[in-house]
C-alpha cells in the first residue's frame, strides 16, 4: 500500500500559476560581451560616456567654408574662395580655413578649423588652376549656393552627448541597441542572468534520440528532452540537459539534487501519474517542498509545483556556514503534447519574467468550428486545432473566418505538435461546441501560416511526392473511410480512397492512379506463400492493417470472393487467420513487421516490399481516387492539385527545383500506373 499523500482536488489553472510565481527562479545580472548580448535584457541603465560624434564633421561630401563668405552667392554671381587643401575622413586636419578660402572634405571627415559650414559639392564649380597636382591648392572653387553656419555639418554630441541616458534598464537588446552601444564605445554590458533550467526526463522506458530502440522492451525515443529544452532556450532560459532517470528512487533523488545545485529551476517529465513506478513524488516530498500535484486542465492533469533543497555542497555555495538555499522545481507530464502544453501555459511565462524577456507578441484568431466537438470533463481543455482559410465565396454565407478542426489523436501522440495551428481553451462549464460555433484560437506564433489546401484519408507513396508540389498543404493520414466521412462533413477540401468505397459523398473526382496491393512475406518467400488461402488454410503470423485503410477494404474483398468460393463463412475463414485483427497504422508498418521476422505475411504495396528488401506476394490492383468538396473545386490551391492530372503541373521551375511531375511519380514507383479511369 502506498503512503503517497493523495491530492484529490485538483487546482485550479490559476492556483497554479499563483504557485509558480511563488518559486524563485531569478537568476544574479551578469556580464556579457556586445557581441553575444544580442536578444538579451539590460540589468542597469547605460550612460554616455562620450560624445557621439566626438568632433565636428562634414554630413557629406563638399567644401568646408566659412558661411559669411558665401552670402549673396547664387547661380547667377557664385562666390569665388580660394583651395588650401583637402580632409580625409580618419585622417586629422592639416589645414585652416580662413576667409576667402575653403578646403575640400570627405563626409564624416573632421571638420577644420575656421570652417563652420559645408558646401555640397554638387553646388560647385572648380575654376582657374589646379590642372596639375603641383599647383592644386592655387585652384579656386565657384560656390554656386549661399549657406548659413551649421549647414551639413554634424556637431560634437548631436547624435547623444556625453554623461546622457542611453539605455535604461529591460531594454531588450536589439541589432539597434547594440549599434548604439558599439557608437559609445561599450564592449561588454550588464545583462538580466539567464535563469539555468535542468530538464531531467524520466521512464525506464526512454532511449537518446540516435540510440538504437528496443521495441520489444517498450522503448521509446525520448521527445520531451529537446522539446522543452528548445522551448526554455525561446523563453530566454539556458536548457541544461541531464542524463536520464529511470524509474530508481535513489538514481531519480541523485539527478534531481545535482540539478538543483546547478539550476535555477529543475523540470522533470513523466513520473507525476498515479502508477505504481512513481517515485518522483516521494523525492520530491522528502527532499524539498511540494506545493501543488494536478491541475485541473486537460492535457496536462498530473502536474507537480514545489522546491528542492540544495545541498551544502552545491557551487552556489561558498562558506561551510552558508545557507545552500533551493531551486524551483516543476514536475511535467509525460506526454509530449501534455507535457508542452504545460510547459506554454504555465512554465514558459515564468521563465521569461525570470529572464527580464517581454511577453512574446500573441496572435489570437476568430474562426467557425468546423466539426462539432463533444466535451463534458469538467476542466479547462486546451484543446490543440487547425486552421484553414477559405475563400469568402467558398464559405457558406460569405463567412471569411477560418474553419476550426480539433487536432488530438491523444497525449502521446507527437504529430499532433505539428499538425495544430493553436489553441482553443474550452471553458470547464461548456460540453459542447457545434458546427459553426465561433471560437477563439491562440495561436502557438504570430507567423503561423495555415494550410493552403487540407487533405485527408489514405497514406500513400505517389501521394507523398505529389504533395511535395504544391505550396504548403497539410495532409492528415486517416484512412480511407474516415477521409470520406469528413469529406462529407465539409472541412477538407480533398479525400483521397483507395480501393472499394461504400460512402456517397458529393465530390468531384481530379483524378488518380492504380497500385498493385498484397501479401508482403520475407526476402525470397521461405514459407512458400501463394495467395490469401495460404493464410485461411497455415499456420502464418499474418499483420492487417485497420478498418478505415484502403488496402483492409481490398483484403476484406478478396476474403469474400474467397469464401463464396468455397461456400463457407467469411468471419469464420478470418478467424483461422492468425494475426487478422492484429492492425498498425502506417502502410510501412506490416512490411516492417515481416522484415524484422515479426510476421510472415503483412498486407501492403509492391512498392513498399520492394524498398525494404521483402518478397511480394500480388493479390490484385487498386484504384486511388483524389475527391475534392463540391464546393471547393474552384479554390485555387484545389485547381492547383487538379492541374497536377491535366499535366499543368509539369512546369520548367518544378523540373529544375527536383519535383517530378505526376507520370514521373508513378513511374519511378513499383506497381503504380496512371488510371485512365477511376472507378474503385
Amino acid at each position: 500500500m502506498s503512503d503517497r499523500k493523495e491530492f484529490r482536488d485538483l487546482a485550479t489553472p490559476e492556483a497554479a500559476r499563483e504557485a509558480i510565481a511563488s518559486l524563485d527562479l531569478s537568476p544574479a545580472p551578469e556580464t556579457v560581451p556586445l557581441r553575444k548580448a544580442r536578444g538579451r535584457v539590460l540589468a542597469e541603465r547605460v550612460d554616455a560616456a562620450i560624445d557621439v560624434p566626438g568632433f565636428d564633421r562634414a554630413s557629406m561630401d563638399g567644401y568646408a567654408v566659412r558661411a559669411r563668405d558665401t552670402f549673396g552667392a547664387d547661380e547667377a554671381d557664385p562666390a569665388e574662395l580660394d583651395l588650401v587643401g583637402a580632409v580625409h575622413a580618419g585622417a586629422a586636419p592639416d589645414v585652416t580655413v580662413e576667409s576667402g578660402t575653403c578646403a575640400e572634405i570627405s563626409t564624416g571627415a573632421v571638420m577644420p578649423d575656421g570652417a563652420d559650414a559645408v558646401v555640397m559639392v554638387e553646388r560647385t564649380d572648380e575654376v582657374g588652376g589646379g590642372d596639375d597636382g603641383d599647383d592644386a591648392e592655387s585652384a579656386r572653387i565657384a560656390v554656386r549656393t549661399s549657406v548659413a553656419p551649421g549647414d551639413h555639418v554634424m556637431t560634437a554630441g548631436t547624435d547623444i552627448a556625453a554623461g546622457a541616458r542611453a539605455l535604461g534598464p529591460g531594454t531588450r537588446l536589439t541589432p539597434r541597441e547594440i549599434g548604439l552601444l558599439s557608437a559609445l564605445g561599450v564592449d561588454e554590458v550588464p545583462v538580466e542572468g539567464r535563469p539555468r533550467v535542468g530538464i531531467v526526463s524520466t521512464g525506464d522506458e526512454l532511449v537518446r534520440p540516435g540510440d538504437e530502440l528496443d521495441p520489444e522492451r517498450g522503448e521509446i525515443y525520448d521527445v520531451n528532452s529537446t522539446t522543452i529544452a528548445a522551448g526554455v532556450e525561446e523563453a530566454g532560459g539556458e536548457p541544461v540537459l541531464y542524463p536520464h532517470a529511470g524509474d530508481d528512487y535513489e538514481e531519480m533523488e541523485r539527478l534531481l539534487r545535482r540539478a538543483a545545485d546547478e539550476c535555477d529551476l529543475v523540470l522533470s517529465s513523466g513520473s507525476t501519474s498515479a502508477s505504481a513506478v512513481d517515485v518522483i513524488y516521494r523525492v520530491i516530498e522528502a527532499r524539498g517542498e511540494l506545493l501543488l500535484h494536478g491541475v485541473a486542465v486537460k492535457p496536462g492533469k498530473p502536474m507537480l509545483v514545489g522546491r528542492l533543497d540544495r545541498t551544502e555542497d552545491g557551487e552556489d555555495v561558498e562558506g561551510a556556514d552558508a545557507d545552500p538555499g533551493e531551486s524551483a522545481y516543476i514536475g511535467l507530464p509525460g506526454y509530449p503534447v501534455s507535457a508542452l502544453t504545460i510547459f506554454r501555459t504555465f512554465v514558459a511565462p515564468a521563465i521569461r519574467e525570470a529572464a527580464g524577456q517581454p511577453e512574446p507578441a500573441t496572435a489570437t484568431v476568430e474562426g467557425r468550428m468546423g466539426v462539432g466537438e463533444r466535451y463534458g470533463e469538467g476542466r479547462l481543455r486546451l484543446m490543440p486545432v487547425g486552421l484553414l482559410d477559405l475563400d469568402e465565396e467558398a464559405t457558406s454565407g460569405g463567412d471569411d473566418r477560418p474553419l476550426v478542426y480539433p487536432v488530438d489523436k491523444g497525449s502521446g501522440a507527437t504529430t499532433s505538435l505539428v499538425e495544430a495551428d493553436g489553441v482553443v481553451a474550452v471553458d470547464p462549464d461548456t460540453e459542447y461546441l457545434d458546427v459553426g460555433e465561433m471560437v477563439s484560437v491562440d495561436l502557438f506564433s504570430p507567423d503561423v501560416r495555415p494550410p493552403t489546401l487540407l487533405g485527408v484519408g489514405e497514406d500513400d507513396p505517389a501521394l507523398n511526392r505529389l504533395l511535395d508540389r504544391l505550396e504548403n498543404p497539410r495532409y492528415l493520414a486517416v484512412g480511407s473511410r474516415e477521409g470520406l466521412r469528413r469529406l462529407r462533413d465539409g472541412v477538407p477540401d480533398v479525400a483521397v480512397t483507395a480501393g472499394p468505397t461504400d460512402r456517397d459523398v458529393d465530390a468531384a473526382e481530379l483524378g488518380g492512379w492504380s497500385r498493385e496491393w498484397g501479401l508482403v512475406v520475407s526476402d525470397g518467400n521461405p514459407e512458400g506463400i501463394e495467395g490469401l488461402a495460404d493464410l485461411v488454410d497455415r499456420d502464418l503470423r499474418f499483420r492487417n492493417r485497420p478498418t478505415v485503410s484502403g488496402l483492409r477494404r481490398s483484403l476484406d474483398a478478396a476474403l469474400d470472393d474467397l469464401a463464396a468460393e468455397r461456400d463457407a463463412d467469411r468471419r469464420a475463414l478470418a478467424e483461422n487467420i492468425d494475426g487478422y485483427e492484429r492492425t498498425a497504422k502506417a502502410f510501412e508498418s506490416p512490411v516492417r513487421a515481416v522484415a524484422a521476422g515479426d510476421a510472415d505475411a503483412g498486407l501492403g504495396l509492391r512498392e513498399t516490399a520492394e524498398r525494404l528488401g521483402c518478397g511480394f506476394v500480388s493479390l490484385g490492383e487498386q484504384s486511388v481516387v483524389v475527391r475534392a468538396a463540391a464546393d471547393r473545386v474552384d479554390r485555387e490551391p484545389v485547381a492547383a492539385l487538379a492541374g497536377e492530372f491535366e499535366g499543368l503541373g509539369a512546369d520548367a521551375e518544378s523540373a529544375a527545383e527536383g519535383r517530378p511531375d505526376l507520370d514521373a511519380i508513378l513511374a519511378d514507383l513499383p506497381g503504380y500506373s496512371r488510371n485512365s479511369r477511376n472507378d474503385p
